[in-house]
């Protein structure tokens, strides 16, 4: 999720077990420590434009690593933080640390909780990566614990996360349900079927199912009266028919690879740009095939053998398409 929440909820744990002396210390060293893991976003290369995608949610959130992760937030944190001893300053690390990786999976992007023992990101799909309902209460829980020396608040402000984790379970089973129904509707009995949260909330969510050669995406509202949005359909990539000359031992091959991984398999041919494939997974509007991040291959019909792909970001039309999610979350 977005550093703030991580950062919160890093703070919460370690101050509801700490004394009232210790509170603000607790969530000081929690803060930071639930924020560590993400210093990953630092592994890149100039060179390798995917490298990125292997290692951010990699080793740093995974389970094993996080008694190592939280001793080196205790060593860098201990000298800074005087009113804890060195065994208090590693125990709050240690807790701030160990939700981090947890509440990423609980996310779509996955998170490779079980490295180095297995490379499956684990994902959940029940919450977005970004959800104020879920950050603003917690934070608020967070500092007046803070303020009035008291770690009952914290206490509050994870049953408030755990409670809203529970609900995002709940409205992600109602959208499958639904995604289920208007798929057989439509005569397809699908291979497999997700649903995801769509920005910041738990009322839209994005259907995705595979059926034949193709996948398809809808939007569904779970509201008190749930309704399926339909939407698009896109041909999944099949390497030998969309790029025929692509030379299976090249660079470019192995890392479209390295994105299938990455995306959990959800790839297809970008029908408006000829050399990207995209990720299906995700778009601004959840009924929509706009991916938010593609791969493209080199335009010269014989690259380097060595060459890699390019990583391709799409923010355009951002605040048009966020107005038309808020109407859609409203049900407008």
């Amino acid at each position: 999720m977005d550093p703030i929440t991580q950062g919160a909820l890093g703070a919460a744990l370690p101050q509801s077990f700490a004394s009232s002396k210790k509170v603000r210390s607790a969530a000081l060293v929690g803060t930071l420590s639930g924020m560590a893991p993400d210093l990953d976003i630092f592994i890149q290369s100039s060179i390798d434009p995917l490298l990125f995608l292997e290692y951010h949610r990699q080793f740093t959130h995974a389970l094993l690593f996080v008694p190592v992760g939280a001793l080196i937030c205790c060593l860098a944190l201990t000298p800074l933080v005087r009113a804890l001893t060195f065994k208090e300053s590693y125990l709050f690390c240690l807790l701030g640390y160990s939700t981090h990786g947890l509440l990423d999976a609980c996310t779509s992007y996955g998170t490779l909780l079980l490295w180095p023992i297995s490379d499956m990101r684990i994902a959940w799909h029940n919450i977005s990566v970004i959800d104020p309902l879920a950050t603003v209460p917690l934070i608020f829980f967070v500092l007046i614990g803070v303020v009035w020396k008291r770690p009952f608040f914290a206490r509050i402000g994870i049953v408030w996360v755990l409670c809203y984790l529970m609900i995002g379970f709940i409205q992600k089973e109602r959208a499958e349900i639904l995604g289920e129904q208007y798929a057989q509707a439509r005569g397809h009995s699908p291979i497999s079927l997700q649903a995801k949260p769509s920005f910041g909330n738990l009322i839209l969510w994005k259907i995705i199912y595979e059926s034949g050669d193709h996948y398809f995406v809808d939007a569904a509202r779970v509201g008190l009266k749930p309704y399926l949005i339909p939407g698009n359909s896109v041909e999944k990539l099949d390497i030998d028919r969309h790029f025929p000359n692509l030379d299976p031992t090249s660079q470019q091959a192995k890392d479209i690879e390295r994105f299938r991984w990455f995306s959990q398999g959800y790839l297809a041919p970008d029908p408006k740009h000829t050399n990207r494939i995209m990720d299906v997974r995700y778009s601004m509007l959840p009924n929509e095939i706009e991916p938010i991040w593609s791969v493209e291959l080199a335009v010269s019909p014989l690259p380097h053998e060595k060459n890699h792909v390019s990583f391709i970001t799409n923010r355009s039309e951002s605040k048009e398409k966020l107005q038309r999610l808020v109407k859609m979350i409203q049900g407008i």
